[in-house]
Formats: structure tokens, C-alpha cells, sequence
């Protein structure tokens, strides 16, 4: 395992394994630099309801991972460059982020922490297609549904699926031999004794930057799925877990890439 770090806490934490399977957990970070959080408006319990918490520790058990440890509040990681700072509320859910806008030093700095993001995918990602050829990226991310408050109603099942599949930016056709079988598969798995309801494009669409990324390098050899989770295995407006539905959702990633393994050997 790697660890890149500047100055305290670290940016991101890589693990490498020999896998053809990445996962990704990128805004399940918390922490700021000491610029960043002296310069911060936005409190720390309103940064922690619009991260993924716990998206990390549902996908140590991939082979090959990496766990954003910085809060999409610094810069967010699955935003292009020029979107990844929020600067106005106006993108960040009309949460005031900043006491005032990042600008010089920060700024550079913080669009620094991105541009390396992406040169460390690019280095991993080059080196598991020199290995294996081909790659499938899970990006895991979560959402929030009770966005009225903790005990007014949730949002509409019909809009909110347990798991909503973003496929956006991806060449649908080239890899329908594989998306396909995958949500059927994700659909039937037993998750603590009930199946979960996954469908494509949703709530989300998987406009994010990374899955973006991806297919823009690699559109013949990686395919990058992004993965929201509705968030039912926590108490979103505290970040509790609830263990069970954890550990399930952490058995549900490692079934997924079990079986995305299995279909590009197959298809081989």
C-alpha cells in the first residue's frame, strides 16, 4: 500500500494489486489542509452530509483501490478543473463553502491536489492495461434521500433506486456483454436477506469527471461504472453506519467485481 502525502493528512491512499478490477472512492474524504480549514466557512457536520461517507471502507477488500482522503470540499475530485473549487454556492448545493473564495496560493493549490489526482490515475490506470489489457473502474459514491430533514418523508423509491448505475460517458454498446449481465447480477445478490433495487441513470447519470476520464483515455480498454449508493446503510444527517448494511454493501462490492472479473475473462 501507498500513501501519497503532502503536509498533513494525506491526499489519497492507492493500493495496487495485479486485478484488471479498480475501485474508487473519492469523495469519501473528511479532512482539510490547515489553509483550507482555516479559510473554511462551511461547518464540519455540513461537509459530512454532502460526502460519501464510508464509501472507502466498502471497497478495501478490491485488490486494486484508491480512497480520496480529503473532503470534495477542498476541490472535488470528480468535477472538471475549473468546477472542482466551489467558489459560489450556486455549486455546491447553495452551501457557503468559503469565508472568501479561494484565490492565489490556495487556489493554485488546491487545483494542484486535482491535476495530481489525475496523474496518479493516469500512471495506475496505463499500468493495468499494460498487464491485462482491459479494466473496469467501480466508482462508489453515495446520495442522500432525505434531503427534508432526518425524520420527514424520503424521496420517492420510483427516484431513488438503493443503486443507481451512472453510465453517462460510456460507450453503452462496447460494453452492454458486460453491463448488462453485472446489473442482473447486483440485482439478485442477497443483501441481508433482501434484493436490492439497481437501475441505470436515475437519480444520477454518472456525469462525473472520473468516469469521464476514463472513457476519454481508454475508450477501447476501460469501462468505468459509477455506483450510488441511496444512502440507507447510515444515518445521513449524522454519518452513523448501520454495521449490517455495511458490511453487506462492502460484500456487495466485492460480489460486483467478482463477477465483472469474471465477465472480461470470459470475453477475453
Amino acid at each position: 500500500m501507498e500513501i501519497f502525502d503532502q503536509p498533513s493528512p494525506p491526499w489519497w491512499i492507492v493500493q495496487r494489486g495485479d486485478d484488471p478490477i479498480i475501485a474508487t472512492a473519492i469523495h469519501d474524504g473528511h479532512r482539510l489542509g490547515a489553509q483550507a480549514a482555516a479559510a473554511m466557512a462551511l461547518d464540519e457536520a455540513g461537509r459530512l452530509r454532502e460526502e460519501d461517507p464510508h464509501t472507502g471502507q466498502a471497497i478495501v477488500d478490491i485488490p486494486t483501490h484508491v480512497i480520496a482522503m480529503r473532503s470534495r470540499f477542498e476541490a472535488d475530485l470528480n468535477r472538471g478543473l475549473d468546477q472542482a473549487v466551489y467558489l459560489d454556492p450556486s455549486q455546491s448545493w447553495g452551501l457557503k463553502v468559503w469565508q472568501t473564495p479561494p484565490e492565489g496560493e490556495l487556489l493554485r493549490d488546491l487545483q494542484e491536489y486535482h491535476r495530481g489526482f489525475y496523474r496518479m490515475m493516469g500512471e495506475l490506470l496505463d499500468s493495468v492495461v499494460a498487464r491485462h489489457g482491459r479494466f473496469v473502474l467501480l466508482d462508489v459514491h453515495s446520495y442522500n434521500h432525505r434531503r427534508d430533514g432526518a425524520d420527514a418523508p424520503p424521496t420517492a423509491q420510483e427516484d431513488a433506486p438503493d443503486v443507481n448505475i451512472g453510465t453517462f460517458s460510456m460507450p453503452r454498446d462496447r460494453w452492454a456483454f458486460l453491463l448488462d449481465p453485472l446489473m442482473q447480477s447486483m440485482g439478485s445478490f442477497d443483501f441481508n436477506q433482501r434484493r436490492l433495487d439497481v437501475r441505470e441513470n436515475i437519480a444520477f447519470q454518472g456525469k462525473g469527471e472520473l468516469t469521464r476520464f476514463v472513457h476519454e483515455r481508454y475508450p477501447e480498454t476501460g469501462c468505468a461504472i459509477a455506483l450510488e449508493f441511496k444512502k440507507f446503510y447510515m444515518d445521513e444527517w449524522t454519518g452513523r453506519p448501520y454495521p449490517d448494511e455495511l458490511a453487506a454493501m462492502r460484500a456487495f462490492i466485492n460480489h460486483t467485481a467478482a463477477q465483472a472479473r469474471a465477465l472480461l475473462a470470459g470475453a477475453a
